[in-house]
């Protein structure tokens, strides 16, 4: 894993990226040349006349490909799949490189040009995602790691390992005592030494995870300092843990560790950048969006007999536990609370209507939240806002709960992206986990990661609810 603007990226997956991109931008040039030959043109087509268009090429594939998950694993499952969300892809692209150019004639090909770049390109990406698809999940490219420790720590990364799709191979377990409780469920154990560093060479051991429940019994720092000295990698559960899953591990987190930790910083100028694009990117959806919007008020209204409110407000909490009132269009039957009582909402909810079914499937229905963005209750990105009721419940079952409230919500955020919708107190959990990784290690650029990842959940469908 690389950190990349405080982000963690894979860095199998940075590599495919940079040669997709790299790819991307020659197709355009070996397109033109092609043309020229083609055409019994002698001269070969200069570097600098086909740069514009080739870097506009592409920053729209590639803002695209991110955008159907082509760039993270968990993502997409199997050959077929992925070749599906290329094939999709590329016809996305190939109507908004036509509306570019159309829009900016200086960028534009030739049309035979550009039908011989799109399938070069197409064709090269192919074969690279195919030759990536062979490769990325053979043992020699991952990183070799030796996990200290036998407890719930260490079962959670041989349970990541078990899950497949990882960047790393644990060769083996160490356990530090005797009274150390065994939870791995792996023969290949090794027992405490004084010559740690001797095991990790003869191993080729790329890695050390620290990962012992508790730390105040048998803890060999003197070996792990040895092995530090000596050159090898050591990491903290924690660490290790949040590197690998883009979450922090709400079981094993004290607060010491968070005192500790890099991230969670208060940077005015930060602040006011995401504001600044929570305005612009709110005006801009609103103008690209009033169609639907207009089409979901009719919908509602004919649906309720021409009576009955169109849209929803219900009280959150934002920032700094700030209540205000969040705009929905409405989905639900208007007596869908009518004893007072609030409940989560579940899966064939039957107190949601026909048209808001299909709103919450779309995410129609969260756009009214654009007024709440441009109000300054809401962000573009962030934790969801949860209601009041739920907040005073989950604060006292889940330890760090407030935190989540240390920045704006948003109408969509990484837990939103990474985990399906949840109705119950173990989702909440879970998804807190990806809200203090996102609170911890936010950027401009993690914000723009998760808004081209949105839409790959939105049409995938993945979360709606």
């Amino acid at each position: 894993m690389i950190r990349l603007f405080r982000h963690y990226v894979s860095r199998v997956f940075l590599t495919l990226l940079v040669a997709e991109m790299l790819h991307l931008f020659w197709s355009i040039y070996f397109g033109r040349s092609l043309r020229m030959v083609l055409g019994y043109q002698s001269a070969m087509p200069q570097f600098s006349e086909v740069v514009p268009s080739a870097l506009a090429f592409v920053a729209v594939m590639l803002a695209i490909m991110t955008a159907m998950g082509l760039y993270e694993r968990n993502f997409w499952s199997g050959r077929g799949d992925m070749l599906l969300r290329i094939g999709v892809s590329f016809l996305v692209g190939l109507f908004v490189m036509t509306l570019t150019y159309y829009l900016f004639p200086d960028l534009s090909l030739g049309r035979g040009e550009f039908s011989l770049a799109f399938g070069i390109a197409f064709i090269g990406v192919l074969t690279l995602r195919l030759a990536f698809f062979e490769v990325s999940d053979r043992e020699v490219l991952k990183r070799r790691m030796l996990v200290l420790g036998v407890g719930k720590n260490a079962s959670r990364i041989e349970e990541l390992q078990h899950e497949g799709n990882t960047n790393f191979l644990v060769v083996g377990y160490m356990r530090l005592h005797e009274d150390e409780k065994r939870y791995v469920s792996t023969e290949d154990l090794f027992y405490t030494t004084n010559h740690l560093v001797d095991l990790a060479d003869r191993l080729q051991i790329d890695e050390i995870v620290v990962a012992p429940d508790d730390r105040r019994k048998g803890f060999p720092a003197e070996q792990i300092l040895e092995c530090k000295i000596q050159g090898f990698k050591i990491s903290g559960f924690l660490h290790f843990y949040e590197r690998e899953t883009g979450k922090i591990q709400l079981d094993a987190l004290r607060p010491s560790n968070l005192i500790f930790a890099d991230g969670f910083r208060r940077v005015l100028l930060k602040q006011a950048v995401k504001r600044l694009f929570d305005i612009a990117a709110s005006l801009l959806l609103l103008a690209l969006a009033w169609p639907f919007m207009l089409g979901a008020t009719l919908a509602i209204w004919i649906e309720s007999g021409f009576r009955g409110p169109i849209l929803y407000r219900q009280t959150r909490v934002g920032l700094n536990e700030h209540l205000f009132d969040v705009i929905k269009f409405r989905s639900m039957r208007t007596d869908a609370e009518q004893d007072g009582v609030a409940r989560w909402a579940q899966a064939n909810d039957s107190r949601i209507t026909r048209v808001g079914a299909v709103l919450r499937n779309s995410r129609i229905d969260e756009l009214p939240q654009l007024f709440n963005v441009l109000r300054g209750d809401m962000s573009f990105v962030g934790p969801r806002p949860e209601r009041p009721q739920f907040v005073a419940e989950l604060s006292e079952k889940i330890p760090f709960y407030s935190m989540r409230h240390m920045t704006n919500p948003g109408i969509t955020g990484w837990a939103q992206i990474c985990y399906p919708y949840g109705a119950s107190e173990e989702d909440a959990r879970e998804k807190l986990q990806y809200d203090l990784y996102y609170i911890k290690n936010y950027s401009f650029f993690f914000d723009i990661l998760i808004l081209l990842q949105t839409v790959h959940t939105v049409l995938w469908g993945r979360g709606a609810h």
